[in-house]
């Protein structure tokens, strides 16, 4: 099965929006109704899910993946999971990739506004996606519409199967009134709200990448465009978290040695009204923020800009010459 980052027909909420179920961010599966075949946790791995043929364990066949029991009782079966960061959940993925006799025939999604860690008994569940049909080895793609924060989840399988992963898109929210003005923020930041809008290659690794926290573990985390092999530039477009006053730049090419980008500039503006596929025109005119600088392979380059003349700003076009790989891209500013 194709990484849904990277699959052409996932819809672009997948490629927009940071996943609010990445263990590496602190998304947690917190209990599940059962987990007899393999335990709820494999469900919220980041990488896509694989088969190995012949690989059995001492309850059956190792599957990659949640998955529960043969039910041989009334109810169905769920598992709670505590998303990262708060957020707005713009759309999920309900995959069950490799599970073709053992799928759930149906599921669907809850979520609630908790606290604590946990959700008490009392907790407002709502339902976010209704109960829907469910296929064997494929992804199955579900725009959500609520604008409601909300930081924990229930996976629903009725009445119970493998899940071979759960994907969970959408916005942290973050309170913005706390944050100190003057102090510098990274309005780049996905965990801050920043998404992509759009990038012109992504062969090798999503551009949303760029916007996650840390450094780098891999050449695979991270930005990469396949060799190009014709006139121009590799490019990918920012929706800033909030407007802001650019400082300070931060483009790390860690882990890219052979395949890192010969030089990076920015282009950026405050944009209004349109919709984000009107802005990949737009943004080939913006003004400058940063002019043409020279890379280096592995490093972490910094840029100090004067913002004075762009005033504040909401997007960026990061444009890289001719093509390559960035791991991490930053923009340090104050909130306008």
């Amino acid at each position: 099965m194709a990484n849904p980052i990277l699959d052409p027909n996932a819809p672009a909420f997948t490629r927009r929006y940071m996943n609010l179920a990445d263990p590496r961010l602190g998304a947690k599966a917190l209990f599940a109704s059962d987990e007899f075949f393999a335990p709820k946790e494999r469900m919220l791995d980041p990488q896509p899910a694989v088969f190995i043929p012949g690989k059995y364990d001492d309850h059956g066949k190792w599957m990659d993946g949640w998955e529960t029991r043969r039910k041989r009782t009334t109810g169905h079966d769920y598992c709670v999971v505590r998303l990262a960061r708060p957020g707005v959940i713009h759309g999920v993925d309900l995959d069950t990739s490799h599970f073709t006799g053992n799928f759930p025939p149906a599921a669907s999604l809850e979520a609630c506004y908790a606290e604590g860690d946990v959700p008490e008994d009392s907790a407002d569940w709502q339902i976010i996606v209704l109960a829907m049909t469910l296929q064997g080895n494929q992804h199955h793609y579900v725009e959500v519409n609520d604008a409601r924060p909300f930081t924990h989840l229930r996976v629903n399988l009725y009445p119970d199967g493998g899940l071979a992963r759960l994907r969970v898109y959408g916005q942290p929210k973050r309170d913005w009134a706390r944050i100190e003005r003057g102090g510098l923020v990274d309005l780049a930041a996905i965990e801050n709200g920043a998404y992509l809008v759009a990038a012109n290659n992504q062969h090798f690794g999503p551009a949303s990448q760029m916007l996650m926290p840390g450094r780098g573990v891999n050449m695979g985390d991270g930005w990469e465009t396949r060799r190009r092999r014709e006139p121009g530039n590799d490019w990918a477009i920012v929706a800033l978290a909030q407007p802001g006053l650019i400082r300070k730049i931060e483009v790390d090419t860690a882990h890219f040695k052979g395949n890192f980008p010969d030089r990076c500039s920015l282009q950026a503006a405050r944009v209004t009204g349109g919709t984000d596929d009107s802005l990949i025109t737009q943004a080939m005119f913006w003004p400058v923020l940063l002019n043409e600088q020279k890379l280096q392979m592995d490093h972490v380059h910094s840029f100090e800009v004067e913002p004075a003349s762009l005033g504040p700003i909401t997007h960026v076009r990061f444009n890289i010459f001719p093509d390559g790989g960035v791991s991490r891209l930053r923009l340090w500013g104050e909130l306008a």
